[in-house]
């Protein structure tokens, strides 16, 4: 009886792995179902997530026959807006558009907006860097000597203002210690760079405008941010905890053989809003590995899209039809699931935080953040985040 008792088990496991591998290959052998256009919104012309929208948009036109229009936004509002009002199914995002947006944050705290219901598809963790860099013949060298140079601040783009004060906290300093001098968007912050109008902005590594101003007169110089330095890493991620300590070897000036010390995280996320259809998101996130190899090579950094860079327990929550397919790929696990859970909640706690909040236009936008802020805090202290 033992015998003919293990010999079922086995017999039953092997059929059922057997049944989860011919599943996992017909979700392969599918082909994904998209409408003949889809519509992105990405960061400026000549940016890194910009470059590597095209470059997917071809792929999925070659494989699909699936025209991808690629709306470029100067600052983090530009992209969540048409994505916001649905011009566009899906963003090529920063963590502005996601983490912050999620948060509520900055920009997201005005009363035209508040917390977003977020949601990721995949993200791009290649071998580039998200960080500050410096034109060569500033004389930067290190974060702590930014301190008197001319700093770019981008209106309307908190993500890339406040992953400078992060990076300049490294080093204990502020805005107060450097030279801010405003920009209407990236690109033309990073034309500033080269136009020496400013010396310090921040940017991926594999950005167009970053193998610009390498090329420039001025040169191209990423102050380093030890990673030795523990201390430093503290105050960088109590502003932004999504930064971690990476050696980059993609992009404008780097290599394997030439590395630089620095700071990165994903980036671009694929992203979109709950509402999203779950049959759309769930096609959608399948064309994009099943036509990885067609784009892998068209841009710089787009070897960060590859599932095996997948991280399933980021800052955001995945959305339901993604979810969807990178279960039956086999690649979502019950710890991603009760991560997920956590972050749906977290947004649950902000947004009726939000709720309470007196948004009327008589409200002054100053005592509005200020109430919004002390709300926020108790509200996320009381559910215990």
């Amino acid at each position: 009886m033992r015998n003919t008792h293990s010999w079922a088990k086995g017999a039953f496991a092997a059929a059922f792995f057997a049944v989860s591998a011919l599943s996992a290959a017909q979700v392969a052998a599918a082909e994904a179902k998209l409408p003949a256009t889809l519509a992105w919104s990405a960061y400026d012309v000549g940016s890194g997530g910009y470059n590597q929208s095209v470059g997917i948009g071809n792929a999925l036109k070659q494989k699909y026959n699936v025209s991808l229009r690629v709306l470029p936004g100067k600052n983090d509002v530009s992209r969540n807006l048409p994505l916001k009002n649905g011009q566009v199914q899906f963003s090529a995002n920063g963590v502005g558009g996601a983490y912050l947006a999620q948060e509520g944050l900055f920009d997201f705290g005005s009363q035209q907006w508040g917390p977003q219901p977020v949601r990721s598809l995949m993200m791009n963790t290649s071998d580039q860097l998200l960080t500050i860099l410096a034109a060569k013949d500033s004389g930067i060298k290190t974060v702590a000597d930014v301190k008197g140079k001319r700093v770019a601040w981008v209106i309307g783009s908190p993500s890339l203002n406040q992953n400078i004060t992060a990076i300049l906290a490294f080093a204990n300093l502020t805005w107060k210690d450097v030279e801010k001098v405003e920009f209407g968007g990236f690109g033309a912050a990073m034309d500033g760079i080269v136009n020496n109008q400013v010396d310090v902005a921040f940017s991926s590594s594999v950005s167009g405008k970053a193998y610009a101003i390498e090329k420039s007169p001025r040169g191209l110089v990423y102050p380093v941010i030890s990673h030795k330095d523990k201390e430093g890493w503290k105050r960088l991620n109590a502003h932004a905890p999504f930064f971690y300590p990476f050696m980059g070897t993609d992009g404008a000036g780097l290599s394997k053989a030439k590395p630089a010390e620095s700071s990165t995280y994903p980036y671009p996320i694929l992203m979109t809003y709950a509402s999203q259809k779950a049959d759309l998101v769930y096609n959608m996130t399948k064309a994009m590995v099943d036509s990885f190899d067609l784009y892998k090579a068209s841009a710089p950094g787009n070897s960060g899209w590859a599932v095996d860079r997948q991280n399933f327990a980021w800052v955001i929550p995945f959305h339901d039809g993604a979810i969807k397919y990178w279960k039956e790929t086999g690649h979502w696990k019950p710890e991603h699931q009760k991560h997920n859970d956590m972050l749906i909640k977290r947004q649950q706690v902000l947004a009726k935080a939000w709720a309470g909040m007196n948004k009327s236009s008589d409200v002054d936008a100053k005592a509005f953040a200020t109430a919004w802020e002390k709300a926020r805090e108790e509200a996320l202290a009381k559910a215990g985040y």
